[in-house]
C-alpha cells in the first residue's frame, strides 16, 4: 500500500502545484484586482446604505450577544437574509455544492426555514421559553426526535472523556470545540446525502452512523494535529507516535503501542486505545469502494501536515511551493476525507470545488491566527512573509494570494455565479472586519500596511468596504462566539459551583456534631454516639447544600440564620439512610465508606437513633427565631407532612421487593423515596423567604424531575460501579430483587429516562423566575457523578 499512497500524493502534489502556478500567472498580471473591483462596485449596493433621521431606528446600532442579536435581526427584517447567506455558505465550504443549482437552493431554504424554528427569536423565547437548540438539552431533544438518544448519551460521554484527557499545554475547550464541529460537518454531509424521503429508520440508522463516524474521525484534531503541534510530547516521542500514524495508514492496521515514557504513558495509552477504536469503527463502515479513497485522502492530509509541521521559522530559504503546497494539500484532504468516511458516492464536481477551494478558507484562518502562530514559532505562509518579506522579494504576499483565490473561485471554479460573489465577498470583508475590531485601528492598519497587495485603488476599495459595508455577518461566527463565551461561562461557573460546595459542605460538617446535654453526661449516651458516627460519614450533603444555595445566593437569607435548616435537612435524610440500611428493610452492610449503624451497635439502636434523628430535625426547624412565625409555623407544617410521605415511599418500597413494578409505580415510588427531598431543600428557603405558592410549585416540579434523574443515576451506578467509588456494595438492587429503572427499563432505556428527566427540569428551570446557575450545575453533577 506504500507505493500506491506516495504515488496519490505525487499525484496530488503535482495537481496542487499546477493550481499554484494558475494562482501565481492571475497575482503577477493583477488579474484579481481587476475582476474583483467590478465585482465590489456591484457588491456594495447592497451592502452601503445612507441612513436617514426616519431609518435610524432601524440602523446599524445592532446588539451584542447570540439572543439579542438574533432578535435584532428579526426585528430590523433581516434574519432571513443573514441565514440565508450563513447557509449558503456553509453548502459552499462545508458540503462542497454548487449555489448555482436549483436543488441546492431549495435545500438551503428547507434548512433556513428548519433552523429559524429554533432560535430565539423574541425576549421570552430568549429567556427560556423553550431549550436553546445548542444547549445540552436542546441537543438531546433533537436526538430524540430523530431516534439517537442513545448515540447523543454516547457521544456526550466521549466528549467528557476526551475533555478531561486533554493535557496541559493544549486547550481543552478549543479542542471539543474542533471535535464538535467536525462531528456537526457529517452529521450535515450525512443529511444532505440521504435527502427528505428516507424512511425513518433509515434516517436514524444513518444519523447514528453518522455521529459515531463523526466522533471518529474528529478526534484526529485533538489527538493528531493538536497533539503534535503542542510541546506535550517531546521530540523523540513525537517522532515515535508520527510513526505510528504513518505505519497504521500504510498497513491499515493500528500497531501495538510499544514502550512509552513515563511522563506521557498513561495519556498516549488511552489516545492510542480511543483512535484504535475509531479507526476500527471507521474501517468497519467504509463501503470497498471507498476504503481506498479514505486511505489516500488520509495519507494526503497526513504527510502534507508533517512536511508543514517540520519547518523552522528561522530557515529563511523557503520557496514559495513549499509554503504553499502543503497548505493546498491539507485544506482539500481534510474535507475530501468526510465524504470518503461516509462512503459518499463519487462526484467529481465535489472533489474540485473542494480542492480548489480549501486553500480559501485555510490562508483566511491563518490571517486571523497569525500573530499566535509568530509567538508559536510556526511556519505559516503569513509568518513567513512578515518575517522574511523584506529579504525575499521574490515571496508571494499571502494576502494577495488570499484575493486571487477569491477570484479565482468566483470566476473560474464557480463560472461567476451571482449568489457564490455575494457569500464570498460578504465573507472576507467580514473576516477583516472581525480581525479589525480583536486587534483595534493600530495594529489593523499596521497588518495591512504590511499585506498591502501594491494595487493602491484596490487596497483602498477593500478598507473603504471594511469601514463602511454592512449586512456582512455570518451565523457560524455569532454561533461559535456564542459557543466559546457559553464554554467559558459555564467553566467559571462550575468552579464557583464547586467552590461553594467545597465550602459549605465543610460548614455543614462543622455544625451537625450534636453534643450531650448536662444532665445526660452521668450516662453513656449510645444514641448521641450512634447518631454522631452516622453523621460523620463521608456524605455529599446535597440537600443542605442546595437549600444554602437557594436561601442564601437567590433569596439573601442570613447564613447563620438559616443554620437550624440546614441541619435539620441533614438530620433527616441522614435518619432515613439509617432506616434504609435495617435488616427489615435493605440490609445493607455498607453506608458512606464506612460499616452501617447496625453492625457498629446493633438493630435496636439503629431504630432509636433514626427516629432521634427526626425528632432533633424538628426541634432545630423550630428554633428558626429570625424569621417569622408564620413562616416558621408553615415550614414545620409543610416538612412533618413530607416527612410522613417519605416513610409512604419508603413502605411502597419495602412491598415492591420481589415484585415487578410499572414505570409509573417506580415513578411514584422515587418521588416519594428521593424527589421528595430534592423539593424539601427547595421549597424550605422559600418558605421563610415568603414566597408564593406559583413559585413554590415551579420549585416542586423542577424537584420532582431532579430527584427522579438522581434515582436514575443511583441504579445505574448500582449496576455499573463498585464499593469503592460507591462507597457502599454495589448489586443491593439485584441481590434484594427490588424493581429499579434499570430493571425495568434496561441499562439503554434507563439512560434515556435520566436524560429526559434532566431536559425536563432544565426547561422548567429556564422558565423558573429564579434561574440560579447552581441548579443547573446541581443537574450537570447529578447526571454526572461517579457515586
Amino acid at each position: 500500500m506504500n507505493d500506491r499512497l506516495q504515488k496519490t500524493y505525487r499525484f496530488a502534489e503535482k495537481k496542487a502545484a499546477d493550481y499554484l502556478a494558475s494562482l501565481s500567472g492571475q497575482l503577477t498580471n493583477e488579474i484579481y484586482a481587476t475582476t474583483l473591483t467590478k465585482d465590489i462596485t456591484a457588491w456594495k449596493q447592497n451592502h452601503i446604505r445612507q441612513y436617514s433621521f426616519f431609518s435610524r431606528g432601524k440602523g446599524k446600532s445592532n446588539p451584542r450577544g447570540y439572543f439579542g442579536y438574533i432578535q435584532w435581526l428579526e426585528f430590523t427584517g433581516k434574519l432571513d437574509n443573514y441565514l440565508d447567506r450563513s447557509i449558503s455558505y456553509i453548502f459552499l465550504r462545508d458540503l462542497g455544492k454548487s449555489l448555482h443549482s436549483p436543488h441546492t437552493q431549495k435545500r438551503i431554504r428547507h434548512v433556513v426555514a428548519d433552523l429559524k424554528k429554533h432560535l430565539p427569536l423574541s425576549a421570552a423565547i430568549g429567556n427560556g421559553e423553550k431549550s436553546e437548540m445548542f444547549s445540552m438539552s436542546g441537543l438531546y431533544r433533537w436526538a430524540q426526535k430523530e431516534g439517537v438518544e442513545s448515540t447523543m448519551i454516547w457521544l456526550l460521554n466521549k466528549l467528557k472523556t476526551v475533555s478531561a484527557n486533554i493535557p496541559e499545554g493544549m486547550n481543552a475547550e478549543e479542542a471539543k470545540r474542533k471535535l464538535m464541529k467536525i462531528i456537526a460537518g457529517v452529521i450535515l454531509h450525512q443529511i444532505e446525502e440521504m435527502g427528505d424521503e428516507v424512511p425513518d429508520e433509515e434516517r436514524t440508522r444513518k444519523l447514528d452512523e453518522a455521529m459515531r463516524l463523526g466522533y471518529s474521525y474528529g478526534l484526529t484534531y485533538p489527538f493528531i494535529d493538536d497533539l503534535l503541534d503542542s510541546d506535550v510530547l517531546s521530540e523523540e516521542e513525537k517522532k515515535q507516535y508520527s510513526s505510528l500514524i504513518r505505519t497504521t495508514l500504510v498497513t491499515g492496521s493500528v500497531p501495538e503501542l510499544g514502550q512509552w515514557t513515563d511522563k506521557n504513558k498513561e495519556l498516549i495509552h488511552y489516545i492510542h486505545s480511543e483512535l484504535r477504536d475509531a479507526f476500527t469503527y471507521i474501517q468497519g463502515h467504509l463501503r470497498q469502494e471507498a476504503n481506498d479513497n479514505f486511505f489516500e485522502q488520509s495519507y494526503v492530509f497526513f504527510h502534507s501536515q508533517e512536511v508543514d509541521r517540520e519547518k523552522d521559522l528561522v530557515n529563511a530559504s523557503y520557496s514559495n511551493e513549499e509554503l504553499y503546497i502543503p497548505v493546498i494539500l491539507k485544506s482539500a484532504s481534510s474535507r475530501l476525507i468526510v465524504r470518503s468516511v461516509l462512503s459518499a458516492e463519487e462526484d467529481a464536481g465535489f472533489d474540485n470545488r473542494t480542492f480548489y477551494y480549501g486553500i480559501y478558507n485555510q490562508l483566511a484562518d491563518d490571517f486571523a491566527d497569525m500573530f499566535d502562530d509568530l509567538e508559536a514559532g510556526a511556519v505559516t505562509p503569513y509568518t513567513y512573509y512578515m518575517k522574511y518579506h523584506q529579504t525575499r522579494p521574490d515571496l508571494i504576499n499571502p494576502f494577495e494570494l488570499y484575493w486571487t483565490v477569491i477570484s479565482n473561485l468566483i470566476h473560474n471554479v464557480y463560472h461567476s455565479d451571482p449568489k457564490t460573489c455575494e457569500v464570498m465577498l460578504n465573507r472576507a470583508i467580514n473576516g477583516l472586519k472581525r480581525f479589525k475590531e480583536r486587534m483595534g485601528d493600530k495594529k489593523y492598519n499596521d497588518v495591512m500596511e504590511l499585506f498591502a497587495t501594491g494595487n493602491s485603488k484596490f487596497d483602498q476599495l477593500i478598507q473603504k468596504m471594511v469601514r463602511k459595508a454592512d449586512d456582512v455577518e455570518f451565523f457560524d461566527k455569532l454561533l461559535r462566539d456564542h459557543i466559546i463565551a457559553n464554554m467559558k461561562e459555564e467553566e467559571k461557573e462550575r468552579e464557583a459551583f464547586l467552590d461553594t460546595v467545597t465550602t459549605v459542605r465543610g460548614q455543614i460538617n462543622d455544625a451537625l456534631h450534636i453534643h450531650e446535654n448536662d444532665d445526660a453526661s452521668i450516662w453513656e449516651d449510645p444514641i448521641i454516639d450512634a447518631a454522631n458516627y452516622s453523621l460523620q460519614g463521608d456524605g455529599k450533603r446535597i440537600r443542605p447544600i442546595v437549600t444554602w444555595i437557594m436561601g442564601v445566593h437567590e433569596y439573601g437569607l442570613d447564613t447563620s440564620a438559616i443554620v437550624p435548616l440546614l441541619k435539620s435537612l441533614e438530620y433527616m435524610h441522614t435518619a432515613s439512610l439509617i432506616f434504609d440500611d435495617l435488616p427489615s428493610q435493605d440490609n445493607s452492610s455498607f453506608r458512606r465508606g464506612r460499616p452501617t449503624l447496625h453492625h457498629i451497635y446493633n438493630t435496636a439502636v439503629a431504630e432509636l437513633t433514626g427516629l432521634y434523628l427526626t425528632q432533633k430535625a424538628v426541634q432545630e426547624q423550630a428554633s428558626l427565631d429570625q424569621f417569622d412565625p408564620k413562616a416558621v409555623l408553615r415550614l414545620i407544617q409543610y416538612s412533618a407532612g413530607k416527612t410522613a410521605d417519605m416513610c409512604k415511599g419508603q413502605a411502597m418500597d419495602l412491598n415492591s421487593k420481589g415484585k415487578p413494578l410499572t414505570l409509573e409505580q417506580l415513578n411514584t415510588m422515587c418521588f416519594y423515596k428521593t424527589g421528595i427531598a430534592f423539593e424539601a431543600s427547595l421549597v424550605m428557603p422559600a418558605i421563610l423567604a415568603g414566597k408564593q405558592e406559583e413559585e413554590l410549585e415551579a420549585l416542586k416540579s423542577f424537584a420532582y424531575h431532579a430527584g427522579i434523574a438522581f434515582q436514575i443515576k443511583d441504579d445505574l451506578l448500582d449496576v455499573e460501579s463498585d464499593l469503592a467509588t460507591l462507597g457502599k456494595p454495589a448489586g443491593k438492587d439485584l441481590e434484594n430483587n427490588n424493581s429499579t429503572f434499570v430493571s425495568i427499563l434496561g441499562i439503554d432505556g434507563a439512560r434515556k429516562a435520566m436524560w429526559d428527566h434532566y431536559c425536563t427540569a432544565m426547561e422548567t428551570l429556564q422558565q423558573m423566575q429564579h434561574k440560579t446557575t447552581y441548579l443547573k450545575h446541581l443537574l450537570h453533577y447529578i447526571i454526572n457523578r461517579d457515586n
